[in-house]
């Protein structure tokens, strides 16, 4: 068995022709670009067994050799990959199932009859392999970079494959995002958490392909720098695959969703204090600034104008033919990989990252809660727009982290908040003023609210 670490990252045709060409690669380029046809044919049951299980079988026709592969799902962040992998070289172009024995058969599949699987669907391309190696610091680097290019068949329907491989032969995880994010400054390159397999599956099902990472499992006593880097990369996560189904099939749900990802992001970088110096985050603050600049607009548009809705696949796909969307997502891969906000703070920042969760939490919120001066925004609701930054931060954590709280409905407390930055975000009327006026009434009189603003 190997351990397979890579990261995908979608690309053009004309970026794939112009990485074999860019400086960085070739000055690290230890054996020049090697091409392999490559033809795939995947196999489960009927009922989607192996799918539901989370493993691939394929068999591969790599030149005159035949290979028979199991991959299973393993851990999946924000795009950068760690899973199982099973080869086996065979003789003949039929699956051995004698191969598929406990050492690498899930125990969920442990009463599956393997007589079942079928070939159900197929991926053929051409790859062009180099292997890219380097030295960083004393340790040496070695990665296989594949340019794929094809296409996966699947009930008569097919999806183009077009994509950078990055493997890790050597080195350490962080050396994959340094490498992609330094030609993702050059190239429009976009992470995208999905397998060739589960394109495959996807063609059958668009439903198949699953959206909702599980959220967070966050814990009253687990430190606030665990919260942050747990929060970080769902976010994250969540934020590729919403991009990467929104490019397949422009549902406008999945657009909104993709940019609530973008505004908790913020949110939670802009919620840290001293536990994240602000310089620890500039450069991803303004990145998600700039998306969300052009974003909002055009999010808000859309929730009430059709051809709005209808010109924004063409934007989105404008955004992809350009370097921002995937390069802060490489970015802020290596800020969470690396704990970056832990690095240059001083010792008060060390004790708020250091401590528990629900202490450091009830905190936030009463001092984010004050400052919102709610009262005012009764008689100035005008003005209630510019406490929207606040607001978010407060349903940030509310939405992942109410959990650890000790105080009763706070889940109304979420949904009413919820429904004040939605009105804080609508252009002003006389109605809508008096709409703002009465939730913020609302938010006031409940007793969460009053006893969040009383915990600190």
């Amino acid at each position: 068995m190997n351990k397979e670490t890579e990261i995908k990252l979608r690309a053009s045709r004309d970026t794939l022709v112009a990485l074999q060409a860019h400086p960085l690669l070739k000055k690290r380029n230890k054996s020049g670009w090697e091409p392999r046809e490559l033809s795939n044919q995947y196999f489960d049951t009927d009922a989607r067994d192996l799918a539901r299980a989370r493993v691939a079988l394929r068999l591969r026709r790599d030149g005159e050799q035949l290979i028979q592969t199991l991959k299973s799902r393993g851990q999946s962040v924000a795009g950068l990959s760690e899973r199982n992998e099973w080869d086996w070289y065979l003789s003949e172009a039929e699956l051995d199932l004698a191969k598929l024995d406990d050492s690498c058969w899930p125990a969920s599949l442990a009463e599956l009859d393997k007589q079942q699987l079928k070939p159900i669907f197929t991926t053929d391309f051409l790859r062009q392999r180099a292997e890219i190696a380097w030295g960083r610091g004393k340790a040496r680097v070695v990665i296989e970079a594949a340019l794929d290019l094809g296409k996966v068949i699947a009930a008569g329907q097919e999806e183009e494959i077009c994509e950078l491989e990055l493997e890790l032969r050597q080195g350490e995880p962080e050396a994959l995002l340094e490498l992609a994010a330094e030609l993702a400054a050059d190239l429009p390159l976009m992470p995208c958490d999905i397998s060739k397999a589960e394109r495959g599956y996807r063609l059958f099902d668009e439903g198949s392909y699953n959206l909702h990472l599980p959220a967070p499992a966050l814990q009253a006593g687990q430190s606030l720098d665990d919260a942050v880097a747990a929060i970080g990369w769902y976010l994250l996560g969540s934020s590729q695959r919403l991009a990467e189904q929104y490019r397949h099939n422009g549902h406008w749900r999945l657009l909104v969703d993709w940019q609530q990802c973008l505004v908790d992001l913020r949110a939670l970088l802009g919620s840290l204090g001293q536990a994240a110096p602000r310089a620890s985050s500039s450069e991803l603050r303004q990145a998600l600034d700039s998306l969300l600049d052009d974003w909002r607009p055009r999010i808000l548009a859309g929730q009430q104008d059709e051809t709005a809705r209808h010109n924004a696949p063409g934007q989105f796909a404008s955004e992809l033919e350009n370097c921002r969307w995937g390069l802060f997502s490489l970015n802020a891969s290596r800020w969470l990989l690396a704990r970056s906000w832990t690095l240059a703070r001083n010792t008060r920042g060390d004790r708020q990252g250091a401590a528990p969760l629900q202490s450091w939490l009830q905190t936030l919120i009463a001092e984010e809660g004050r400052d919102l001066q709610l009262k005012r925004y009764q008689q100035q609701p005008e003005d209630l727009a510019e406490q929207l930054p606040r607001l978010e931060r407060l349903l940030l954590w509310l939405h992942l982290a109410r959990g650890v709280l000790d105080v009763a409905e706070s889940d109304r407390l979420f949904g009413e908040l919820s429904k004040l930055a939605e009105l804080a975000k609508r252009p002003l009327s006389r109605e809508e003023l008096d709409l703002r006026m009465t939730q913020a009434q609302i938010v006031m009189s409940l007793k969460p609210w009053k006893t969040l603003l009383k915990l600190s």
